[in-house]
């Protein structure tokens, strides 16, 4: 029922965001690794089509699924994410 959500990253900071590698890592173990070329539609098709339906505004978030190695997370869990191998979230679950 939740989701751990990391700082805001200019679109600009990337060369192609159609192909940004990305992994998930709990406790040290790499769980999910993907690359935004694997995805359905591009982020740019899925922002345009949610827009027929919602006004989006600065701040709201569209959630787009997630690569093999969804599982459940406890109390203690230390979760690390990256982005083209550089660290953008790292928290434990309280």
């Amino acid at each position: 029922g939740s989701a751990p959500i990391g700082k805001f990253i200019p679109k600009s900071r990337f060369e192609d965001v159609s192909n940004l590698n990305f992994a998930l890592s709990i406790d040290g173990e790499r769980r999910q690794s993907g690359n935004t070329s694997h995805m359905l539609f591009s982020i740019d098709a899925m922002i345009a089509y949610v827009s027929q339906f919602f006004t989006l505004k600065i701040g709201d978030l569209i959630f787009t699924g997630t690569p093999e190695g969804v599982g459940a997370i406890k109390i203690g869990n230390r979760l690390e994410a990256e982005i083209e191998g550089k660290k953008v979230l790292d928290l434990k679950i309280k």
